[in-house]
């Protein structure tokens, strides 16, 4: 499916548009009281009633993606913070119960590849290990209001994508997780220099509970774009969503 930018006048709402994109503690733009103003603006329906609000709610959303990655700065780096500042310990969120974290069996472990990917060879752990890493100490911030920061460990996702050969002028990169959990981001994103495929936290293994054997850790943006248990990775032209961005969470949901 092919996303289609809004039939707006993006030179007369610049201005306003800003106002669309979320404050840090309430970045689900759904929430946000100004959207509901811009939705009148921007449609002029009638928000009481459900089907056409549910429709505007979409094209609203649409609106905040498409501003929101003009105004992605792919140059621009998170914050990054002393060992002092690392938040231990560290907090535990999901959808699920930490019990439910799914247990991957690492001699088991492929990450499978599809999509605009030249060499498709699904990758072991040890392979995945073998690759060059870099640590990071850097802020998770939550869609719900708090944060924390960690320590990371991990190869650049940009030298993986170079690696095997992907189509870096595609327009998404898309997880698949070994829970049912998905999530796809935008190219941009994707080659950003703090975008990391994590496999140690705070200098051990990743932990089952933060992702083992592998998660996508994207200080750029909100937490629950920052996949767990990642099993799959495909590089598309075509929007896939994902398992928040299904239920009505921001797409986008930059930083």
């Amino acid at each position: 499916m092919e996303r289609k930018n809004p039939r707006v006048d993006a030179a007369l709402l610049i201005k306003d548009a800003a106002k669309l994109l979320p404050s840090l503690a309430r970045r689900l733009f759904l929430r946000n009281t100004a959207s509901l103003g811009a939705l009148v603006l921007l449609t002029g329906c009638d928000i009481v009633d459900g089907p056409t609000s549910e429709r505007a709610l979409r094209k609203v959303s649409e609106f905040n993606d498409w501003i929101q990655a003009r105004l992605f700065n792919p140059n621009r780096l998170a914050d990054t913070y002393p060992e002092s500042a690392i938040t231990r310990p560290f907090r535990f969120n999901a959808y699920y119960d930490e019990s439910e974290a799914p247990d991957v069996d690492e001699d088991a472990y492929r990450l499978a590849l599809d999509g605009l990917i030249g060499n498709k060879q699904p990758w072991t752990l040890d392979q995945l290990y073998a690759l060059p890493q870099e640590t990071q100490i850097t802020r998770l911030i939550c869609v719900e209001g708090w944060s924390a920061i960690g320590k990371w460990t991990g190869a650049p996702l940009r030298d993986f994508l170079r690696r095997v050969g992907a189509d870096l002028t595609a327009k998404y990169v898309h997880f698949v997780c070994a829970e049912g959990y998905s999530a796809s981001i935008d190219m941009p994103t994707a080659l950003h220099p703090q975008t990391q495929m994590t496999f140690k936290f705070d200098g051990e293994v990743l932990p089952t509970k933060f992702g083992f054997p592998m998660r996508i850790r994207m200080p750029v943006k909100l937490g629950f774009k920052n996949p767990k248990h990642v099993v799959g990775l495909a590089v598309l032209n075509n929007y896939t969503g994902g398992y928040w961005e299904d239920r009505g969470y921001n797409w986008f949901s930059g930083l």
